[in-house]
């Protein structure tokens, strides 16, 4: 007969240093997780942060005068000083309301802040500039800054749609007239007039109203009293424009 040995209490194997690794990476992981949750979470709420006082920043300029913005303070230090005087709508000659339009926004009361159309149009001729509506450069310049950057682009996308929403199309236009740039500090239509032709925007004709719009968006380089013939030319196709938009109803969102 075989020797019984007896044996003593089975151990368990020694763990290897790749069996402790396996072990702890799940804890590892979940750990992970969390922090990756914490700042999903805090992302979310800095986004509504931002949305929130988007909101309310507009919403405070549809009953409060916007005192201007980041371009023309930025104006302000490069020249000394600015022309401007806000005036309410109902104190600009509407022919000068009707003019800008047709002048930069002939569908203006037919979108909801961006020109589907005319987007298209411009990149068809392979251009990228000219399709900007009358509530994109409020936008522009009321709450944001110049320049092409893909963030001031976002801004200013979401910022439009938060406008259109809050603000009636005559708001919009009331501002844009009184925050546009016509010439090398001067900014608003009130001032515009006073500056071109020595008369308030209540008083403005139809021929010095599409001169001003012919001025947009380069007004700098152009002078409304002393009109080159490239002016002439615009401001006399504005002034076709604006009685073209005048009488198909074009008009009807801002006039009262």
């Amino acid at each position: 007969m075989g020797v019984f040995v007896p044996m003593g209490p089975i151990m368990p194997a020694p763990r290897t240093k790749s069996t402790r690794k396996t072990r702890q990476r799940p804890g590892a992981l979940m750990r992970l997780a969390d922090v990756l949750r914490g700042v999903r979470r805090w992302v979310l709420r800095g986004l509504a942060a931002v949305l929130l006082f988007c909101v309310g920043w507009i919403a405070l300029y549809l009953v409060v005068n916007p005192p201007g913005g980041i371009y023309m303070l930025q104006e302000y230090r490069r020249i000394g000083s600015i022309e401007r005087q806000w005036m309410p709508m109902d104190r600009i000659a509407p022919v000068m309301a009707r003019s800008v339009v047709a002048a930069e926004d002939a569908n203006f009361c037919t979108h909801w802040g961006f020109d589907m159309g005319e987007i298209r149009r411009v990149i068809d001729q392979g251009g990228t500039r000219g399709a900007s509506t009358l509530s994109q450069q409020v936008v522009k310049n009321v709450f944001l800054w110049h320049g092409r950057d893909w963030t001031r682009k976002a801004l200013e996308a979401g910022m439009t749609l938060m406008v259109e929403a809050l603000w009636s199309k005559r708001r919009i236009l009331e501002v844009y007239l009184n925050v546009a740039e016509f010439d090398d500090g001067v900014f608003g239509v009130e001032a515009a007039a006073r500056h071109y032709f020595n008369t308030s925007a209540a008083e403005l004709t139809a021929t010095q109203s599409a001169r001003l719009a012919a001025l947009l968006p380069a007004p700098k380089t152009r002078d409304a009293a002393r009109p080159s013939d490239f002016v002439r030319r615009r401001a006399a196709a504005i002034m076709d424009g604006a009685a073209t938009i005048d009488r198909d109803g074009r008009a009807g969102c801002f006039q009262s």
